[in-house]
């Protein structure tokens, strides 16, 4: 059983207001890094064999807070990058919301195309396919964690819960979340989604009498909130 520790990134400066999307040096905000100061901590005595992180700044400072302290270097996948929104891109979500585009990303996101950028179906296609990769990679006994971004782990949320991906916004990601998913041969697990403060008793597979894992086979982001003015945490 893999087990993926789905970590959001903390805060920036335009967090809500705006589509950072791929902008470079968006860095995390003071209030971010002490939320991923705080997340880190909680994850401190947990064992990982390894740290992935999307390019962008705000999930490499995030990934570099956890493995701080750690026998791990923090290890890049493209995959896992934010959602290209190509035209959208740095654009204010209030206005954003008056574009025709808005209403199918929100009742129909499979079928939303990004103008001069990617679609929400490639977009879950390249990071599901990450998943499996690293899985296959690290295998079944592995825990590991990836850094990334609200709409890309509610995608893959969504398909761990089988899900179609026009139910994707039904699913929240907030900033510094944590999210865990236990990939076992016969289906994935989804164990916790966006917890931003509980413990970490129960994120590893619960182990037998014999000490054997029992057998378990027997989730910022574009969603309608982030467009009211002053609502919300926003997205990317």
């Amino acid at each position: 059983m893999t087990t993926l520790l789905l970590v959001r990134h903390g805060l920036t400066d335009l967090t809500g207001p705006v589509l950072a999307g791929w902008t470079p040096g968006v860095s995390l905000s003071e209030r971010g890094r002490a939320q991923v100061e705080e997340l880190a901590g909680r994850l401190r005595d947990l064992a990982l064999d390894a740290i992935v992180t999307s390019p962008l700044e705000r999930c490499r400072e995030t990934a570099e807070a956890v493995a701080r302290g750690r026998d791990l270097q923090v290890q890049v996948d493209e995959r896992f990058g934010e959602v290209g929104y190509g035209e959208w891109t740095g654009r204010r979500l209030e206005d954003l919301a008056k574009e025709p585009l808005w209403r199918v990303v929100q009742a129909h996101p499979s079928a939303a195309v990004f103008p001069g950028g990617e679609s929400l179906a490639a977009m879950q296609h390249r990071a599901v396919a990450a998943v499996r990769d690293w899985n296959a990679r690290l295998g079944e006994k592995a825990v590991y964690l990836v850094c990334s971004h609200g709409d890309v782990i509610k995608a893959i949320v969504a398909d761990a819960l089988g899900l179609h991906l026009d139910q994707f916004q039904r699913i929240t990601a907030d900033p510094a979340s944590l999210t865990v998913i236990r990939y076992t041969p016969l289906r994935p697990f989804v164990i916790r989604m966006n917890d931003v403060g509980g413990d970490m008793r129960n994120i590893l597979p619960a182990e037998s009498t014999n000490g054997g894992a029992v057998d378990q086979d027997g989730g910022g982001d574009i969603t309608e909130s982030d467009a009211a003015v002053g609502g919300g945490a926003g997205t990317t």
